[in-house]
């Protein structure tokens, strides 16, 4: 039974620990979280096949693994994802490569009438211009951002197919939209990082190399939210147990800064004490985004890491790993449906390390 979207639901379904969970993308940001958790929550059966075992692009594979593992639960946190540079270069592939993400796996999914699913999408959904903070009912009020529409769309396109199902089908699938995520695990690459990991790969950059200043794309006068990866991971599984809505769910902290302020708290944690400099001819992206959290605190969660600690803990991580172990492959976005030409299955997920040349406004 679909119901209303405007009144967010308790399920009060617990999960079996030992059901087989199709985690997509599991060695990504999300995805790595996600399986953190789910294994700590006492789940026994966690299905994460890397993007070179399962290309998620490939639909007869996706269908073929479907029938051989069998999952009862599937959270879709599987995408081509990047910042602005990203997304305004190669737009083809972000429509194209999340629409065939999506399908697959929805279509594969209700073939075998898996019985909970979560779809992840983005808070680039909502239109441009949104009243603020952002309410799940502006979806489709008005035109998007332009610097990441292509890749909206596809997460639009995604709700939809999953509103359908439900609709249809009258199975109880879900969609959550995150805020801007960062944590252990991110992508610190130059061409395709979102803000947080660029700042924290640039400033890293500049301290070791004693540069004495950074210049950053933008005003920084932009405002955004900033979500850390495990609180997103515990929200997916409070959702799951606990909402039946065919409404997507905002998932952020409700509290959101300047990128100027983001900039010099990341340059404090990293210990840089050279200029910040701003490039106004570069693109700012959408003034403000913060989003309306109120139907998922109705469900009793709330954000537990603050900003500051977050991003403390992500520089200690990049720093052990995110320079130690240098990425060489394409700038893409490695564990989250793409083939490598290795397997993902490794529990500890190495970040994309590189040279970057501009800091990212949206995600």
């Amino acid at each position: 039974m679909t119901v209303a979207s405007t009144v967010p639901t308790g399920t009060n379904r617990t999960l079996d620990r030992s059901a087989p969970v199709f985690v997509a993308g599991r060695n990504g940001l999300v995805g790595s979280a996600l399986w953190r958790h789910l294994t700590a929550e006492g789940f026994t059966s966690l299905l994460g096949p890397g993007s070179y075992e399962l290309d998620l692009r490939d639909r007869p594979a996706v269908f073929d693994w479907f029938a051989e593992n069998q999952p009862q639960v599937v959270i879709l946190a599987a995408a081509r994802v990047g910042g602005i540079k990203a997304n305004a270069t190669r737009p083809t592939e972000f429509i194209s490569d999340n629409l065939r993400i999506q399908v697959n796996v929805l279509d594969a999914a209700l073939q075998h009438r898996v019985q909970r699913l979560l779809f992840l999408g983005s808070s680039c959904i909502y239109p441009r211009a949104a009243a603020q903070p952002v309410r799940e009912d502006a979806l489709l009020t008005g035109p998007l951002e332009e610097t990441n529409d292509a890749y909206a769309i596809a997460k639009i396109a995604g709700i939809m197919q999953v509103k359908a199902v439900r609709r249809q089908h009258g199975l109880p699938w879900i969609c959550a939209m995150p805020t801007n995520l960062y944590g252990p695990g991110d992508n610190f690459h130059p061409e395709n990082s979102h803000v947080l990991p660029s700042l924290i790969r640039r400033f890293h950059q500049a301290r070791v190399e004693m540069a004495p200043k950074v210049v950053n794309w933008g005003t920084g006068t932009p405002r955004r939210e900033f979500l850390h990866v495990d609180d997103l991971a515990r929200a997916c599984l409070v959702l799951l147990e606990r909402y039946d809505s065919d409404s997507p769910v905002n998932v952020g902290t409700g509290e959101d800064l300047t990128i100027r302020e983001v900039a010099e708290m990341v340059a404090s944690v990293v210990g840089y004490e050279g200029v910040l400099e701003w490039d106004p001819t570069q693109p700012d992206g959408t003034p403000r985004k913060v989003l309306d959290i109120s139907r998922i605190a109705a469900l009793g969660w709330t954000p537990e890491i603050k900003l500051y600690d977050g991003i403390v803990s992500t520089y200690a991580w990049y720093t052990s790993w995110g320079v130690a172990n240098r990425r060489t492959t394409s700038p893409d976005d490695q564990s989250r449906g793409f083939p490598l030409g290795k397997s993902c299955r490794a529990t500890s997920t190495m970040s994309r390390f590189g040279q970057r040349q501009h800091t990212d406004n949206d995600s």
